[in-house]
Order: C-alpha cells, then sequence, then structure tokens
C-alpha cells in the first residue's frame, strides 16, 4: 500500500503549442516540455509559499491535437502552417521560418510530495484558487492557456485499482502517452540501426491485390508484434537530451553559475493509449533521471539497468 496525492489539472486547452518535439519529427509536444512546465509550476508555487512542496512526477493525457497542417487537392505531404514571427527589420514577412504549431486540449496528473505543513494546506480550496491564478499567467509547451477546469487535488492509495480507474475514468475519452522504447531495444538487439528501428514501427505498408475479375484493392498495414498482435498507436517521442561537449563555459551563457555543454535530442518511441486500459500510475507517470557515465538527461517512466539501448 503506498498513499499518493496526485493534482490533477483538467483540461488544458493550450493554442499554438511547440509541435517542433524534434530536430526531425513534429506532432505532439516532447516530454521535456511537460515536465519542464511542471518543473517551473513548482519553483514557482515555492516562491509563492510552499517551500517544501515538491512535484515529483507527471502523467500527460491528451484529449485533442489540432497539428497546424495543410495538404491540399494532390498533394502528397502536408505542410506547415507558419505564421512567419517575427517580422523583419522593413516589417515583412521573413523567407522562411519553420514553426510546428498545435493546439490541444490536455490533462495532466502530477505526484505532490511535501512536508506535513504544506500537505494540509495544499489540500484547502484556497490553494486550488491560488493555482489557478498562477496558471493563467504560464507558458505550457510554448503555447498560451487559453482555458482550464479548476484543480483539483486527490489522495488515493495506489495498490487499489478501483480507485486509480476511478480517477483515470473521470478524464475519459483521453490517450495516456506511455513510454515504449522496449520496441526498439528488442529490434535493436537483432541488429537493427536505431533509426531503422524507429521507422520500422512508423512506416505504412501499401499493398495491391489484383481478383481473377481484374478489380485491385489496395490494403495499408503498420508493422506487427509477436504473433502478429498490433503494437498500439505508436509515435516518436522527445524524451530529453544526450550531452555531446564536456562540461565547460560558454561565451553569453544565460546562467554564469551553471557548467554548459551542447547536447542532441533523444528521440524513441511512445504509446498513446486509452485511459481504460491503464490499471496502474506507474504505467503513465513521467520522471526525470540523469545517467551521467552515458552523458543523458532523461524523462522516463522505469528505472532500467541500462540507459543506452532504445533510443537515439
Amino acid at each position: 500500500m503506498s498513499t499518493r496525492r496526485i493534482l490533477v489539472l483538467p483540461h488544458l486547452k493550450i493554442h499554438n503549442a511547440n509541435a517542433l518535439s524534434s530536430p526531425f519529427t513534429i506532432g505532439f509536444p516532447a516530454m521535456t516540455a511537460w515536465l519542464g512546465f511542471v518543473h517551473a509550476l513548482e519553483r514557482k508555487l515555492k516562491a509563492g509559499g510552499y517551500p517544501t512542496l515538491g512535484l515529483s512526477a507527471t502523467g500527460v493525457i491528451s484529449h485533442q491535437c489540432d497539428l497546424q497542417t495543410y495538404r491540399g487537392p494532390g498533394d502528397f505531404v502536408h505542410s506547415i502552417i507558419g505564421t512567419a514571427n517575427p517580422l523583419d527589420k522593413d516589417g515583412k514577412r521573413s523567407a522562411f521560418i519553420e514553426e510546428a504549431r498545435c493546439h490541444l486540449d490536455v490533462s495532466l496528473l502530477i505526484e505532490c510530495r511535501a512536508q506535513e505543513e504544506d500537505l494540509d494546506r495544499i489540500e484547502q480550496p484556497e490553494f486550488a484558487e491560488q493555482l489557478e491564478q498562477l496558471l493563467i499567467t504560464m507558458k505550457v509547451a510554448g503555447g498560451d492557456l487559453q482555458h482550464l477546469n479548476r484543480p483539483r487535488f486527490t489522495v488515493l492509495d495506489d495498490s487499489n485499482e478501483k480507485e486509480v480507474r476511478k480517477l483515470l475514468l473521470g478524464l475519459m475519452p483521453g490517450f495516456a502517452l506511455v513510454e515504449r522504447r522496449e520496441l526498439m531495444q528488442n529490434a535493436m538487439d537483432q541488429g537493427a540501426d536505431a533509426l531503422d528501428a524507429l521507422l520500422e514501427y512508423l512506416t505504412v505498408h501499401h499493398q495491391c491485390e489484383q481478383d481473377e475479375e481484374g478489380n485491385v484493392s489496395w490494403h495499408s498495414q503498420r508493422k506487427t508484434g509477436q504473433e502478429g498482435s498490433k503494437p498500439g498507436w505508436i509515435v516518436p517521442v522527445a524524451t530529453g537530451f544526450q550531452g555531446i561537449s564536456p562540461l565547460g563555459q560558454a561565451k553569453n551563457q544565460r546562467d554564469p553559475d551553471t557548467p554548459h555543454r551542447f547536447a542532441e535530442s533523444v528521440v524513441t518511441l511512445g504509446e498513446f493509449r486509452m485511459l481504460h486500459r491503464i490499471s496502474a500510475l506507474e504505467d503513465i507517470v513521467w520522471q526525470y533521471h540523469t545517467d551521467l557515465p552515458n552523458n543523458l538527461y532523461l524523462c522516463q517512466q522505469t528505472q532500467p539497468e541500462t540507459y543506452n539501448d532504445g533510443r537515439f
């Protein structure tokens, strides 16, 4: 039995969130954006009178994602609908600015930890009012928060499946983002390159068949799992960064007291899973993890023995 205190931020309506989740993928914002928002919220709450409050883990549930792209009649690929901001010095639109955007409706489940005096305070109605006023001043995944439902605080026993399901089913319909890097890891164990392993689960194969009468029918299919089972709604997801330079000082760095290093994005596979298929909070919550021997700064759901497999 483990008692967990969960802050629920239901149905955040976000306008123009950053959909450029990594240098080579667009879509749902990177997991670093969501945990970064929660970390910024934690710092503001500590400065606002809750010094021992920690927001330790976050679950992200998508209700709607409207990617701002366009595909005209006869086009093979989608094009990004850009806004060309900012304008140049003459007030004209710049030649090209890649700015992938999306409009979102998401809910966040945030695990709270604090000393007893702060835990008692965050269960009071005044905390929800203070939190609501704070949230409307913040950016979420680079977008503007246009609307939110009243935040609520719940205490549950995570070993009680009924309590967990009651919490999750109250946010239906929705899809929780789950880490599936084991799919890439299994493919790489069989000798596949990291990029090939990623694309293998994302590629849609189109095939045609012609019957005896000459009629042609087309079929589309993605990679199946073991024994022909479908792996689910698989998507690429950016989950952190890997350092590619030594720690040191850089000219004009933002924080003069913190060592600087160049880093590249870490991308693996994730799955959007319907909430009625979730039975434990551990299946959907993400948290920070650092693996300094491998220069990895990650958002992840589990703590495996090795951290350099199943991602690139």
